[in-house]
């Protein structure tokens, strides 16, 4: 069984901080729109023996349906191709689809929840988002298959993002997607470990997972916030971190490290934003920058410290994220790629954001705003103790 070390106790070495890092050949940072689903064309166009995709959205959409008609036809190319979709997220899928996908070959599943009936939903929601290509090429972030994450001609994708690794990492991923198979052995070629240089980069998969006691994502996040020395940046899209990471962000700011944290402007659940602004006066008492961004929905889940690190996934800083889904970063420990998401950053925050100072906040504020949004925090608290939990009536 795996042991963790909370807030308190958090000292671990430098040697210890780089225990899991595999060293990779390539690893660039793909953002949601064109890039990405261009990107996953090429990937499983080129794939030659398997193809694992597992995702908590999967919509039948025109998006939804690009991306299956690229699997089937691998599929006809005889290549292996696996799919999970989260049982509650993607259960809008129509059977025609899925059985589809299947008559071509391709093996496909509901991550479903432990227990079930007519009238209720209780388990664990498959939030993270992955592609793994012949055991070498990967995408993971926070990237859904659907219209909402992609350029199409009515929409703009939200802002998201993935990291796409070609490397020793894609051993360890494929690994990760097998686990979630059932009934099936599989027989891999798995990569010698490269030697570190200069010229390669290290990466380490990082999961959160209530029932198998992980909660690595929530260890790294503590980890950044105790090691930053200059400055830290926090991008997420449902910004209500619970009292761990409040504790580390105040030590933190305390130490004189500059902390921003980039949420969205425009939401697409209300109640999270209600929720996520009640929590502005603590980030604002202690001096955490606040900016929101603008341009369009903000879906993505990234942080960066110290232009030295970076992690990027699924994993959002609540406790829906950090108790009761199956999540996925990836950690990137590399001076080159943490400067230059560093600086997307930074022009993002320049162009897209508009800064809620203390003073505007207040000013903004009436008893019915700050009733609605302790309203809402209340609830999304109740929310995220009982998001497991999906009630059903049924004729």
């Amino acid at each position: 069984m795996q042991s963790y070390v909370f807030p308190k106790r958090l000292k671990r070495s430098k040697q210890d901080a780089r225990i899991g890092y595999t060293s990779n050949e390539a690893v660039r940072l793909v953002r949601a729109g064109h890039e990405y689903f261009d990107l996953l064309d090429q990937l499983i166009a080129g794939a030659r023996f398997t193809i694992h995709l597992q995702t908590y959205i999967f919509e039948e959409d025109e998006t939804g349906k690009r991306v299956a008609r690229a699997l089937m036809e691998a599929a006809r190319r005889k290549v292996k191709v696996y799919i999970i979709a989260d049982g509650y997220a993607s259960q809008n899928l129509s059977s025609a689809f899925v059985n589809q996908l299947r008559e071509q070959g391709i093996y496909f599943r509901f991550f479903s929840s432990y227990f079930r009936s007519r009238y209720f939903y209780f388990g664990r929601r498959l939030h993270h988002k992955i592609v793994v290509v012949d055991s070498e090429r990967s995408l993971v972030g926070g990237i859904n298959i659907g219209d909402h994450y992609n350029d199409t001609t009515e929409n703009v994708a939200w802002l998201d993002w993935a990291v796409y690794v070609q490397g020793e990492i894609g051993s360890r991923l494929q690994e990760i997607c097998e686990k979630r198979i059932r009934n099936h052995v599989f027989t891999r070629t798995v990569r010698p470990p490269l030697p570190d240089n200069e010229n390669r980069v290290r990466v380490r998969p990082r999961i959160n997972d209530w029932v198998r006691r992980k909660r690595e994502i929530t260890q790294s996040y503590l980890e950044m916030f105790q090691s930053a020395q200059s400055h830290v940046t926090v991008i997420s899209s449902y910004f209500i971190p619970g009292k761990e990471l409040r504790k580390m962000i105040a030590s933190a700011t305390r130490r004189g490290v500059k902390v921003r944290v980039i949420l969205a402007g425009i939401s697409d659940v209300v109640i999270a934003k209600y929720a996520e602004r009640f929590m502005y006066r603590w980030l604002l008492r202690n001096k955490v920058e606040i900016w929101e961004y603008q341009k369009r929905v903000l879906h993505a889940k990234l942080a960066t410290y110290d232009d030295r690190w970076v992690t990027v996934g699924s994993y959002n800083l609540n406790n829906i994220s950090a108790y009761a889904s199956v999540e996925l970063n990836l950690d990137i420990d590399d001076k080159g790629f943490a400067q230059d998401v560093g600086n997307r950053l930074n022009q993002i925050i320049r162009n897209e954001c508009i800064r809620i100072t203390q003073e505007d906040f207040h000013k903004k504020q009436t008893l019915w705003e700050h009733f609605l949004q302790r309203s809402a925090y209340d609830i999304f608290r109740i929310i995220l103790f009982l998001f497991t939990f999906y009630f059903k009536q049924r004729d």
